[in-house]
This record gives C-alpha cells, sequence and structure tokens, in this order.
C-alpha cells in the first residue's frame, strides 16, 4: 500500500491534522454496523446492512435517521432520541472491545514532537466522542473537536472539517485531514486540504482523489514510511 507522500503535494506547508472518529481514530465500524442492524429491526427498516452503511457513514446523527426512515421532515427531537437510542447501543457493544487503529497514539504523539496541532472532525455525537476519549486516554487531548450535532452538516459537505480548521485557528490549505471512508475524503476535497485514506473499511481506490497524498492500512505503516519527516512542517 502507498504509506509514502505524494512528492507533488509535499512543498505545501503543514500546520494541522484533522482526524476523522470512527473507523479513522477508533477500529468500530463493524459495531457501529451491529447497533444499525438492531436499529432497523426494531423500527421495521426493509434495508440491507449494505445498504443502511451506504447510508449512514459520515453522515450526522440527524440526517442517519431521516434518511434511513426515508422521513426528511421528521422533528429533531424525535430524530434524535432516535440517536440516542442506537449510539446507547453501539458503546455498549463495542465498550468492552475497545480498540484504536494500530499506531493511533503513537503516530498523533510523534506528529506533535514536530509541532504539528491536532483537530477532530466527526460526523458523531457528544457522548460518543466522550465515550471515545475516555477509553483512548489520549494526553494531550486534541485542540479542537467540531461535530456532527452541533449544527453542522455531514459529510460528504465540508462543514465539519472546516470548522475543526477554524477552532484549530489553521487555513484549511494547511490542515491534512485522515479519512476511512469516500464521503470523508470528499469532504476533506471541498474543503480544500489534502488527506490520507487509512483503509480499514475502503480500499485505496475507493478513497483515491488528487488530494489524497497517501494511503495506509494503519498508523504503523505511515510511522514505518517516515511519512511526518518528509511533510513540510514549519519549523
Amino acid at each position: 500500500m502507498n504509506s509514502g507522500v505524494t512528492p507533488a503535494l509535499t512543498k505545501a506547508l503543514t500546520q494541522a491534522l484533522i482526524f476523522d472518529m470512527d473507523g479513522t481514530i477508533v477500529d468500530s465500524m463493524p459495531h457501529h454496523a451491529q447497533s444499525w442492524l438492531a436499529f432497523g429491526k426494531k423500527h421495521n427498516l426493509k434495508l440491507s446492512l449494505d445498504e443502511m452503511m451506504q447510508r449512514t457513514t459520515g453522515r450526522n446523527g440527524l440526517e442517519c435517521v431521516r434518511v434511513l426512515l426515508d422521513e426528511p421532515d421528521l422533528d429533531e427531537a424525535t430524530a434524535w432520541d432516535m440517536v440516542h437510542e442506537k449510539e446507547m447501543l453501539y458503546r455498549e457493544i463495542y465498550g468492552p472491545l475497545f480498540e484504536e487503529v494500530a499506531g493511533f497514539k503513537q503516530f498523533v504523539a510523534h506528529a506533535r514532537t514536530r509541532g504539528l496541532k491536532i483537530g477532530v472532525g466527526t460526523a458523531g455525537d457528544i457522548h460518543n466522542v466522550n465515550f471515545v476519549l475516555q477509553h483512548l486516554q489520549l494526553k494531550p487531548e486534541p485542540d479542537a473537536i467540531a461535530r456532527g450535532d452541533e449544527g453542522l452538516t455531514g459529510k460528504p459537505t465540508p462543514a465539519i472539517f472546516l470548522e475543526a480548521a477554524k477552532r484549530i485557528q489553521i487555513p484549511a490549505e494547511n490542515c491534512i485531514v485522515f479519512e476511512d471512508a469516500p464521503f470523508g475524503i470528499e469532504a476533506a476535497r471541498r474543503a480544500g486540504m489534502r488527506a490520507v485514506a487509512i483503509c480499514t473499511g475502503h480500499s485505496a481506490s475507493d478513497l483515491a482523489g488528487p488530494h489524497v497524498i497517501a494511503a495506509a492500512a494503519n498508523y504503523h505503516e505511515l510511522l514505518e514510511s517516515n511519512f511526518l519527516e518528509k511533510l513540510n512542517v514549519a519549523a
């Protein structure tokens, strides 16, 4: 897998790394799938798991429920109640099995030694973010987090990544997004950011694009390829 940096894209100054959460920081997508299956069964959804995952990945909770139920005007309070129901089940399933994407904490620690800021841009809600941070015990915590329950539209719109960059106070062109899903890769492009494909659930070809500077199965691969050392980072 191409875990090296595309040479033509190394000239841009890199000041911050922005990470999607599910499937990128933590290996959680199979467990989200289990909880969506249970949600679908309870609400009599006539959709396959593949259809549910295609319709929900990258979207915020409100968008997910409205799309799955095919009720675009479903009131927010009802929709968010359903989201919390599904996400509580996800946390119950995943909590005992919690696992970072291999090498993530080591990679972030090394990035900080190079002076890079760390952000998170996720369609997840505050409860899932707190759940991940509590289990991950990342020290220091990210410099900024933008979430899908803050009125930001989900991916492939760029809103979440742009808000994360704004909160870190770094221009979009100086940020690199790490993503595991096609909608997230597209959101990075629309935000004017470079991207790295983390191939936990999709192939490198599924996550390709002119702004994608590398693809890797995990962060050990990026560390072994000296990915961070090849970036143009401000001294």
